[in-house]
């Protein structure tokens, strides 16, 4: 059922609270009991991270970080990862089946609901203790390097948007900016840029050899690129001249690129904190040699698999948990496979980018997703959903027995089992 089943009881211990934790995709009802003898309490969350982490802060400066017992269904799901990186919490997560026993013994008719459910897994988790083994808590460096990588993601997402406002913004009165930016309204150049020139007006103001030195400072070299911005800027027209149009506009620009130099900032503060405790990871080096890693993906990487080897017992347990295996559903002739929607989704965002990444890499793997989209009607995002199951596989074994990831060792591998996808790139060789 869960992870701990081959592992002795954990020694009994005292918790200043115990809950019972009904959870569901629209909402989680939970039972809390205090164990002072206060009232105890219903609690309705919406199923969102920031509800959830809401509650958990004020849980815990309630009972002053004192441990509580949260008793709720199975050992995987979003709710479980996001429980796991509080210290003070102790999961206790109890097989469905046994809870449905549990309910039957109080209620022949077996009618349910999400309260009743609450209550009945805070019932047993506060009175079967002794039958229920603790999930433990990743080490609190692997919960830091966790919280770091989704803090860095998040802050990147808000510099997305934010860039995505200011190429929205520039096409209406600024197109130039916009052109000669491109790619790099992400990049700090571009809110350096705009905060300088935020008008045409102004950029035509400056003198060559001023832009020239702004684009050298910011590592764009190219003589030959910095030429045709100059040729562009001179020969450029101004898409409008009414001020009522160019006057907001500008203010915006001016205020959407003041936004972005701190958000630049701190997520080149994240890469180097992000590193730094990669650095002192046991495991940096196995997962900074998977393929397509990087300095971005490695350390997602290592946080989605955890330190503790006895997280996940195969690689298809990997894939399940983070949506990454298809869920079939079949019903007389009638036959679905759709993606699991109910899994960590910042775990599966890594897995998903990562085989974009190691498709640049590794021939097979381009080889493979090659082959997938051939048969697939060219749905790329499947195909990179499939190439992340067998990285999975890979993955785990290397996690698994703590070895490196070694491209001529998986290349023998395929040879050696006569594997379709070794004849595939003899061919293409």
């Amino acid at each position: 059922m869960d992870t701990m089943s081959n592992r002795e009881p954990s020694t009994p211990r005292s918790f200043a609270a115990t809950v019972g934790w009904d959870w569901a995709d629209k909402k989680h009802d939970l039972w809390l009991c205090p164990a002072q003898g206060a009232k105890v309490e219903h609690i309705i969350l919406a199923q969102k991270p920031e509800a959830l982490h809401e509650w958990v802060a004020k849980l815990r400066e309630r009972f002053q970080g004192q441990a509580v017992a949260i008793c709720l269904e199975t050992s995987r799901g979003p709710v479980i990862s996001a429980l796991l990186a509080y210290d003070f919490i102790v999961l206790f997560p109890i097989n469905p089946k046994a809870l449905k026993s549990y309910r039957a013994a109080f209620s022949v008719s077996g009618a349910k609901d999400d309260r009743s459910d609450a209550m009945l897994l805070e019932e047993y988790v506060r009175l079967h203790r002794d039958k229920l083994r603790a999930l433990e808590p990743d080490t609190v460096l692997a919960r830091t390097l966790a919280g770091l990588v989704e803090t860095r993601r998040q802050l990147v997402d808000e510099r997305t948007r934010l860039a995505e406002q200011l190429h929205s913004v520039l096409k209406t009165y600024y197109p130039l900016a916009d052109t000669l930016l491109g790619a790099q309204m992400t990049q700090p150049m571009a809110a350096d840029f705009l905060r300088r020139w935020p008008d045409l007006a102004s950029l035509q103001k400056a003198k060559p050899q001023v832009l020239q030195a702004f684009f050298y400072k910011h590592n764009s070299r190219s003589q030959k690129a910095i030429q045709e911005r100059l040729e562009a800027v001179a020969t450029a027209k101004a898409l409008t001249i009414d001020p009522a149009i160019i006057d907001p506009a500008r203010l915006r620009v001016s205020a959407l690129a003041a936004m972005l130099k701190p958000l630049h900032q701190m997520i080149a503060q994240l890469d180097e904190q992000i590193q730094t405790h990669m650095d002192q990871h046991p495991d940096a080096a196995l997962f900074r040699s998977l393929p397509g890693a990087g300095p971005c993906l490695a350390p997602r990487l290592l946080v989605a698999f955890g330190t503790n080897r006895d997280r996940f017992h195969s690689a298809t347990e990997v894939a399940q948990f983070y949506g990454i295996a298809p869920v079939v559903r079949q019903s007389g002739d009638t036959r679905t496979v759709h993606i699991r929607t109910r899994c960590p989704k910042f775990g599966r965002q890594s897995f998903h980018e990562n085989a974009g990444c190691a498709l640049r890499e590794e021939d097979w793997a381009l080889c493979f997703h090659s082959q997938y989209k051939k048969k697939h009607d060219n749905r790329h995002h499947q195909a990179n959903r499939s190439l992340a199951f067998k990285l999975i596989r890979i993955y785990y074994a290397c996690w698994k027995n703590r070895q490196p990831y070694d491209a001529q060792r998986y290349l023998q591998a395929l040879k050696k089992n006569g594997s379709p996808l070794h004849a595939a790139l003899q061919t293409q060789n």
